[in-house]
């Protein structure tokens, strides 16, 4: 049976991952923290029926939370395109590869963009992301399918994907 330790331990050694995963699919950091920590409390609420691989679990809460949000979300409102500070040029660099990444997924639909997070970032197999959307392995590889083909315009950026930059 699991208890607020294992919990605890959990998200000491997943949430740096669990962030990142949620960043990719929001595309904003600060959203990210919030579908993090609503995910975390939906799985603390949970955790005792988790079972041994909590993952899965938490994966398919990040996912249904950010739907459910996406859906309700006013999307009104642009982020500025200009930062008020110059980073030296080594973060430059790392930070346009990332921003690439981010706007190619940006370009994907919702579950497109699911699938190739949990596939690539989160290194899950097709099973577990089909429990996690609840749908087939099949549809989980033809959704794959779709978005790397929608990727192909871009080759920097489909191999920044799939180094996991």
């Amino acid at each position: 049976m699991r208890d607020r330790a294992d919990f605890e331990q959990y998200v000491e050694q997943c949430s740096p991952r669990l962030l990142r995963a949620a960043y990719l699919l929001c595309r904003d950091w600060g959203s990210a923290e919030d579908l993090l920590q609503t995910a975390l409390a939906k799985a603390w609420l949970a955790w005792r029926r988790v079972g041994e691989n909590p993952d899965p679990y938490v994966y398919r809460i990040l996912v249904n939370t950010h739907a459910t949000w996406w859906r309700r979300r006013w999307r009104g409102e642009l982020p500025s395109e200009t930062l008020p500070e110059t980073p030296d040029a080594d973060a430059a660099e790392a930070v346009i590869g990332r921003e690439a990444v981010r706007q190619v997924l940006a370009g994907l639909p919702g579950r497109q963009r699911a699938v190739i997070v949990l596939r690539y970032f989160a290194d899950l197999p097709d099973q577990q992301i089909a429990e996690i959307l609840g749908c087939s392995v099949v549809t989980v590889r033809s959704q794959a399918s779709r978005a790397l083909r929608k990727l192909r315009v871009d080759p920097a950026a489909v191999a920044a994907i799939t180094l996991g930059s």
